[in-house]
């Protein structure tokens, strides 16, 4: 496991913090507009990330990355989906974003403090403090961090870090109309999600799931967690994301442990010569 504790909040001293805030997406109201990857751009001055189609129905983006903070997938599926004839195409739709996870390999492997634990729960980064050494890039599971070609820093969604300091919501949750997007404090969140999805099973949508919003999943749950009418993998998912850096310490362990008998190897080899010269 992580070197974090199972409270994100513990090894960074908060006092009378706010409770934990975070996304619930659900996907199964999403209708592909992007106003949420729009407001995301405009309030964090995001670069533009690219305006050609990729083939991928109308996504443009592709995923998430250095200037694509939210990115709303298209998913076109030829399956029953009713009501309708067998073999019907379906459209899944999806706003990805940061999962701010409770147990962040990029906070364990950042050497400069760059990436910080908010009051509110969130992973932030600190461009100023950022020197591009790209080692959360390959640390997270999910593979949103990303580093930009002109300046090599990386950079990701801080839940509109600013926002949350003045008692606003999110500029993607601000913009969704539909509420796809949900924002608030974590808890109440996934039993809004809860109530969701035995609603949906109860129309018939068997196979409405969440995704990440288990605290005993291997990242010790998700900040921002989703509902999903399909399997993770459907989505570009992990389906089952383990935190990359839970078994550091026991490497540590082996590694010292090989060291002291190379050490004590030498010792004897070295004594041995003396003993043998003494001879």
């Amino acid at each position: 496991m992580s070197t974090q504790a199972a409270d994100p909040f513990a090894m960074y001293g908060y006092e009378n913090r706010p409770p934990r805030m975070g996304f619930f997406t659900d996907t199964s109201v999403c209708i592909g507009c992007k106003a949420c990857e729009v407001a995301c751009k405009e309030w964090n001055h995001v670069p533009e990330d690219g305006l050609n189609l990729t083939g991928m129905s109308y996504d443009n983006t592709v995923g998430l990355g250095a200037d694509t903070w939210r990115h709303v997938a298209f998913i076109e599926q030829r399956k029953p989906a009713p009501p309708g004839p067998d073999g019907q195409l379906r459209w899944l739709m999806a706003s990805d974003v940061c999962k701010h996870c409770t147990h962040a390999a990029c906070l364990d492997v950042c050497p400069t403090g760059a990436l910080f634990r908010t009051e509110f729960g969130t992973v932030v980064v600190q461009e100023d403090i950022c020197n591009g050494c790209g080692y959360c890039v390959p640390a997270c599971p999910y593979g949103v961090i990303d580093q930009r070609q002109d300046d090599g820093r990386v950079w990701k969604c801080t839940l509109c870090y600013d926002r949350l300091g003045d008692g606003m919501e999110p500029a993607c949750a601000k913009a969704c109309p539909t509420d796809s997007i949900q924002f608030g404090p974590l808890d109440e969140l996934r039993e809004r999600a809860a109530r969701r999805v035995d609603a949906l099973h109860e129309a018939g949508v068997a196979d409405a799931r969440l995704y990440g919003e288990d605290p005993h999943d291997g990242v010790g749950g998700d900040g921002a967690f989703f509902l999903l009418l399909d399997e993770p993998e459907v989505y570009g998912l992990p389906p089952d994301p383990v935190v990359t850096t839970r078994d550091i310490a026991s490497m540590w362990r082996h590694v010292a442990a090989a060291a002291a008998t190379l050490t004590a190897a030498a010792a004897a080899s070295f004594a041995a010569t003396l003993i043998g010269r003494r001879r």
